[in-house]
């Protein structure tokens, strides 16, 4: 894979669930020793696919220098529409705006990932001009880029990931 610069890419690993299987979350919690808390389920999907891609490609870590990109069209889109329906009924500020948050998304990623580092979220509706866009300046350590949505009226969840590393 060739992203227009002058570094060639190799797949180290991919990973997609579309949809998740039913038991994806009590597998999530099994690989983390626990069980995500406080965070919701475009977050939990997030860790899951991110991990997993880890997993096949035999990494325990992310390592400390590679990059952490997250695409969507929609984001946690429930949480949001939660959190404004909890709000519009005059209740305070709830805790499901937090779940909102694609910051809160990516500390739990790099968490359970046992990373810190150059981490990023978009919305976009072109996955693949964004994809290019972080493979530029990339570090040796290389890229993990996922993307992620919630189920949606008849489209189901989706959780997709590539580790990707100079050739």
């Amino acid at each position: 894979m060739n992203s227009g610069s002058s570094t060639v890419w190799r797949t180290a690993a991919h990973f997609v669930v579309h949809p998740p299987p039913a038991d994806w979350r009590d597998e999530l919690a099994i690989r983390l020793g626990r069980r995500p808390r406080r965070v919701g389920v475009w977050t939990e999907l997030a860790m899951y696919g991110a991990r997993r891609c880890l997993d096949a490609a035999n990494e325990a870590a992310l390592p400390q220098g590679a990059r952490l990109r997250v695409a969507s069209k929609r984001g946690a889109w429930r949480a949001m529409h939660t959190g404004l329906e909890q709000l519009d009924a005059g209740l305070p500020m709830p805790f499901t705006f937090m779940q909102s948050q694609p910051a809160l998304m990516l500390a739990e990623v790099g968490r359970c990932l046992e990373w810190q580092g150059d981490a990023s979220f978009m919305l976009c509706q072109d996955a693949q001009r964004l994809l290019q866009l972080s493979q530029l300046g990339a570090s040796r350590d290389g890229l993990l880029f996922g993307i992620v949505e919630e189920e949606r009226d008849a489209e189901p969840a989706r959780s997709e990931w590539w580790r990707l590393v100079p050739a």
